[in-house]
């Protein structure tokens, strides 16, 4: 009996404590779905990267974070980009699914992404990216328990005194904006701002509850670890790239850095991501890219206090670049994809 009772009690702290910080406080606030491969999904990074690669692409995403909990969360992630070389411009979609809680929580947005890439001299080229998006949530108000439910002998047997949204499904419109700076095939930086808007996320219909702005900064350099051939970098040559990426949402601060080493057809890879007031893990990640084709899988080694609760995070990334043979500008010039990893 002991064991039942203190069975339902973590159980109905965990619906709690989810609904309490995720969704339903006066003094909310949402943070994005956050994803350990960056570069494995550039449009969701940053919009001014659609087009990046300069040949049509289809990028696939799935995350589990925190598996051995019994409420985790799971995000899946598809985007298609390609570059129009005519009108220096690039087009995107991107799909986004996240299940918070289990099932407690859906959130589902669909986004259209634009890009104009801008020469800045012959081998550096600025990138303008813009991204409208259409959210809905949904709550799954059934599922949640609540701790005046309990009763100490029967266990959950009465109705929970919490008010009920009259709306548990809400739906907004958001924008995003990003720029992204290259320079031949050895640096690139960018910053994004997501949420310019600052849509209204209140289940109860006040203004207590706005989804606050995104921030992301983020560089990365390409070292070459092979003497180049007539000046150009052999496919199968070892590489080496260290990137940093910050990002900030609200009161939410994140640094990571990490380096990847390239050597074809596999990638190795390394980061630490450090949430400002406390260290949150070491990123693992190995890469295998062959011709047009690429997977990935990373793991998240959780060393915050969640470390022994948590489970870590398990991702996985596939990318397909399809052949395409308009490569070539209006001017007649040839344009490689932007330095940035492909993880």
């Amino acid at each position: 009996m002991a064991i039942t009772l203190f069975t339902m009690a973590r159980r109905a702290l965990t619906y709690l404590v989810l609904f309490m910080l995720v969704i339903l406080t006066k003094n909310s606030f949402s943070q994005d779905p956050a994803f350990s491969q960056f570069y494995a999904n550039p449009l969701y990074l940053n919009p001014a990267l659609a087009g990046s690669a300069y040949a049509p692409r289809l990028i696939l995403n799935y995350r589990n974070q925190w598996p051995k909990l019994d409420n985790n969360f799971v995000t899946y992630n598809a985007s298609y980009d390609q570059y129009i070389p005519n009108i220096s411009s690039s087009f995107g979609v991107l799909f986004n699914s996240d299940r918070a809680g289990g099932d407690l929580l859906t959130t589902t947005s669909f986004s259209g992404i634009y890009s104009y890439s801008l020469p800045v001299s012959r081998q550096s080229y600025l990138n303008f990216g813009l991204q409208a998006s259409y959210y809905q949530k949904k709550l799954n108000w059934d599922a949640l328990q609540f701790g005046d439910e309990i009763d100490p002998v029967r266990g959950f047997i009465y109705r929970s005194s919490e008010p009920q949204p009259a709306n548990t499904s809400l739906s907004y419109v958001d924008f995003s904006a990003g720029l992204a700076y290259s320079y031949a095939d050895l640096f690139f930086a960018g910053i994004a701002v997501n949420h310019l808007t600052q849509p209204n996320e209140s289940w109860y219909g006040d203004n207590s509850s706005n989804l606050d702005m995104k921030i992301t900064l983020h560089a990365g350099g390409i070292i070459d670890l092979e003497q180049r051939a007539r000046g150009r970098r052999a496919t199968e040559a070892a590489t080496l790239s260290p990137n940093i990426l910050y990002q900030q949402q609200g009161n939410f601060k994140q640094l990571n850095v990490g380096v990847y080493f390239n050597k074809y057809p596999f990638v190795v890879g390394g980061w630490f991501r450090h949430n400002i007031e406390n260290a949150d893990a070491f990123i693992f990640l190995l890469g295998f890219q062959y011709d047009s084709f690429s997977i990935g899988y990373s793991y998240d080694v959780t060393v915050s206090k969640l470390k022994d609760a948590s489970g870590g995070a398990h991702e996985l990334s596939l990318r397909f670049q399809f052949p395409d043979n308009r490569l070539f500008s209006s001017r007649g010039k040839n344009r490689g994809p932007m330095p940035c990893p492909q993880f």
